[in-house]
């Protein structure tokens, strides 16, 4: 019986133990367990931030890098993220395929799109929400080269295991169906070997990638890597928009960063300092575009150009900022189909061995109402800079594009008989720079890329052209054109559409070149602004200051893969982990000390 008793006595001490562990257990994970997307606790608007508020990190950009940067900083650290637009999970269904077209075309003034025109004559997007352009591109997830990471020196390793830890929330392998095989039988056609399949390297040959978009056509972007962050420590605040980066020279021999003011959608003025410990950094990750900008905005760049724009004080003349803007030129061919064709983004690509990338789109993202949606944009944003500049030439008037949409209706109203094949540029070998329009960081910079401004580039595109002319006249290619269709008749029909506002000549139809530099559109590919070497160094601290680094496109010298966007979100994990490891290192020396 004694026994009996101690057994049952020391069953219920196991029993209570348990229940207190299990409760402890919930605690401890119902505090630190990630936050599922579309439900972050972290995530809150602007209006609702403290006046003032110290991290020891503040992202600026909760774009493509900074929500990778974020999480993993965030993992032993306190992080602050300002994103100037809103999240991609308050309108769920605009970032699923079959309305990718109509939410990159929607750019009224509180959309996740911005729209700007370079001075080159061609328009082009921003992206201002959670996610950054994760949330509106056309979806092609491929990793960057082996010889890019090399020339990056990058740690092979630890890139590996970065691009995996974002591809376990957003990479799929898409259905390939009746016109992406198609295009990649004509690739293969036309000669461009091996066939690699289903990869996500980048090596020459015909390919199929992979995509953010699930089997559901769900978009998975880089707003879901939030997932893997510590909520107990990260603070992300939506429609914040930074005005400018705050230094100090106080007893230093150099600037350095030691905060940030932002402002709400009230219009009110908040302050974001960094916790005082030398470890701590401000980032920016506002992309190629907003970057550069905001360094200037801030006073850092050009001494001339800040002073000519009254910004003062003129923290650093860093004459390279803004400086090395590239583009990926894209020129495309439309290709109107006699019988139906799948909804389909980027799936098939082709590596050509003169750097030319050949991919392919299908279905109703040429709806004629996403057209006419987007050239309304166009056609109010002409008019809202009318009266400041502009030094773009153009051909086409407000009366002519409104005639074109006359012409074209009964073409674009079949918006399932239609696919695109385009063409892209690596590299590329032009460049242009960035300016300062005014002191509005609402406001877009002025941008100019010099496409084909080297006869290497306007080379490739030629190459490219011929390889989509060789793709559209196979037999594999045969049931998706019109079998008395010229190419000189699609070419004429690209050459009918507003694509920029660049002059078109009647010589383009028969000479490629020509083509190329009439109708060259954007792919939304552009870097540069803030490149390695001139601007920041090699762990992207920004040259001459202290506690400032640049985390995303902006830094890069070319475009990585076929599509950037896998390898921006790497970096912003590769960055992220080393960047904890040198905090690490460091406060244990402090502490060994």
């Amino acid at each position: 019986k004694n026994h009996t008793y101690s057994f049952t006595i020391m069953s219920f001490q196991t029993l209570w133990l348990f229940r207190i562990v299990l409760i402890v257990t919930f605690i401890s994970h119902a505090s630190c367990f990630p936050d599922q997307a579309g439900y972050y606790s972290f995530t809150k608007d602007a209006k609702l931030a403290p006046m003032f508020a110290r991290f020891d990190y503040i992202i600026i950009g909760g774009g493509t890098s900074g929500c990778a940067l974020a999480a993993t900083l965030s993992q032993n650290a306190s992080v602050l993220v300002l994103e100037r637009g809103g999240s991609p999970y308050e309108n769920p269904a605009a970032t699923d395929i079959g309305n990718f077209a109509t939410t990159l075309s929607n750019t009224s003034p509180k959309s996740w799109s911005q729209l700007f025109i370079s001075e080159d004559g061609v328009y082009n997007t921003r992206a201002r929400v959670l996610g950054g352009g994760s949330v509106l591109n056309a979806g092609f997830y491929t990793r960057a080269g082996d010889d890019y990471v090399k020339e990056a020196e990058w740690e092979s390793g630890e890139v590996e295991a970065a691009y995996e830890w974002v591809e376990e929330k957003v990479a799929f392998q898409p259905p390939v169906m009746g016109w992406q095989t198609a295009l990649k039988d004509g690739l293969l056609e036309a000669g461009e070997f091996p066939y690699n399949g289903f990869t996500y390297d980048h090596i020459n040959g015909t390919k199929i990638g992979a995509t953010i978009f699930d089997q559901a056509g769900h978009r998975h972007t880089a707003a879901n890597l939030l997932e893997h962050a510590n909520p107990d420590t990260l603070a992300v605040y939506l429609h914040a928009t930074v005005h400018k980066i705050l230094f100090t020279t106080k007893g230093r021999p150099r600037p350095k960063a030691y905060g940030v003011i932002f402002q709400d959608a009230n219009g009110v003025l908040h302050k974001a300092e960094l916790a005082k410990i030398a470890t701590n950094e401000v980032i920016l990750s506002a992309g190629a575009i907003g970057s550069p900008q905001l360094l200037m905005l801030s006073g850092v760049g050009p001494m001339a150009h800040l002073t000519a724009h009254k910004i003062k004080p003129v923290v650093l003349d860093h004459p390279m900022v803004g400086q090395g803007m590239g583009d990926n030129p894209m020129n495309a061919i439309f290709i109107p189909s006699p019988t139906p064709v799948e909804v389909s983004l980027i799936q098939v690509v082709g590596i050509t061995k003169h750097n030319s990338y050949i991919e392919g789109a299908s279905g109703v993202i040429f709806s004629y109402s996403w057209t006419r949606n987007y050239f309304d944009g166009v056609l109010n944003y002409l008019n809202e800079m009318q009266t400041s500049r502009t030094n773009t030439s153009t051909t086409f008037s407000t009366q002519s594009i409104t005639d074109f949409f006359k012409s074209i209706h009964p073409l674009l109203s079949a918006t399932t008989k239609a696919g695109l094949i385009l063409q892209k540029v690596a590299g590329p070998v032009s460049r242009g720079h960035l300016e300062l329009r005014n002191t509005n960081p609402n406001d877009n910079p002025s941008v100019r890329f010099n496409y084909y401004q080297e006869p290497e580039d306007l080379k490739k595109c030629v190459e490219g052209i011929t390889t989509i002319i060789k793709v559209i006249n196979s037999k594999a290619f045969a049931k998706f054109k019109y079998p008395d269709g010229t190419i000189h008749g699609l070419l004429d029909l690209i050459l009918s559409i507003p694509t920029n506002l660049r002059p078109r000549h009647v010589t383009s139809v028969f000479d490629l070149r020509q083509f190329c530099i009439d109708t060259v559109m954007t792919i939304w590919h552009y870097h540069g602004g803030c490149q390695v070497g001139r601007v920041v160094d090699k762990n992207y601290k920004v040259l001459g200051i202290d506690g400032l680094r640049v985390i995303d496109g902006s830094t890069f010298l070319k475009s990585p893969g076929t599509n950037p966007q896998a390898t921006v979100m790497m970096l912003g994990r590769y960055m992220g982990q080393k960047i904890l490891r040198e905090r690490g290192a460091f406060h244990k020396k402090d502490e060994e000390a």
